[in-house]
């Protein structure tokens, strides 16, 4: 007699998964906004790195995308046993 072996099964539905995806997104792209802003000389002030951009909008969109990160952990997997 062989012994059944348990189906492997992943530890979070399929929705959660996309949703860590998205999530994932959503964080590269904040920090993509983040970027920039900076001077090739060091002995030069660059205004432009405290623009609304990189101090308000991209910090705000990389903690939504922490937000999403943390409902998709928490969310209920849709199962079926």
């Amino acid at each position: 007699m062989m012994e059944e072996k348990p189906k492997k099964e992943f530890l979070f539905g399929k929705r959660n998964y996309k949703f860590l995806l998205l999530s994932l997104a959503v964080i590269t792209l904040g920090f993509i906004l983040m970027a920039g802003g900076g001077s090739d000389d060091p002995s030069v002030f660059n205004p432009e790195i405290f623009n609304f951009r990189r101090i308000r909008l991209a910090p705000t969109i990389v903690l939504v995308g922490f937000g999403l990160a943390i409902y998709a952990i928490l969310i209920p997997s849709k199962k079926t046993k």
